[in-house]
């Protein structure tokens, strides 16, 4: 069970920013445990700029970086996914595809950094928004994951998605 790779989808509705950004993270965290990937109901297209220049910024390799439509995961041939987090509150209201192998869900809300505001504080936001991610990320690959039974493990997903620590 050790040596199992723990395949883990990030939904957001654009699929442009957080949940490319989570899908980052977690791939740079959880290397030889966890593969991320990251999807949208409604992608963009294209990645958000600041995304990539915070991750570019941050030392990551943004070439695996797409905008794509989660039933690319939903579809045959599709990775079979152990966990599906929403990182935004439009993802989580929307009726998701149905996953196959039943993965654990759960909503990890993160505001939009992509939201109005003056350039500088769309870059703020973007650097909360990671901050707030790498957070719950950390936590997440540091769970004991053989040991804990599903029911414990959906409420440690469920305390990690409600906990939002502060800065400092």
């Amino acid at each position: 069970m050790s040596d199992k790779i723990y395949n883990v989808l990030f939904l957001c509705t654009g699929n442009s920013a957080r949940s490319i950004i989570a899908e980052a993270i977690l791939n740079r965290l959880g290397t030889g445990k966890f593969k991320a990937y990251s999807a949208g109901s409604q992608p963009k297209g294209e990645v958000h700029p600041f995304a990539l220049q915070l991750l570019k910024g941050l030392n990551y390799d943004t070439s695996f970086a797409r905008s794509k439509a989660w039933d690319e995961f939903a579809a045959p041939g599709a990775p079979q996914m152990d966990f599906v987090f929403t990182v935004c509150d439009n993802a989580a209201a929307e009726a998701c595809p149905v996953w196959p192998g039943q993965p654990m869900t759960a909503h990890w809300g993160v505001p939009d950094p992509a939201a109005e505001g003056s350039e500088a504080e769309r870059h703020f936001a973007f650097a909360e928004a990671y901050r707030m991610l790498n957070n719950r990320i950390s936590i997440f690959v540091s769970l004991p994951m053989p040991s804990l039974d599903k029911l414990a493990l959906q409420k440690r997903l469920d305390e990690i998605g409600r906990n939002i620590p502060k800065a400092g």
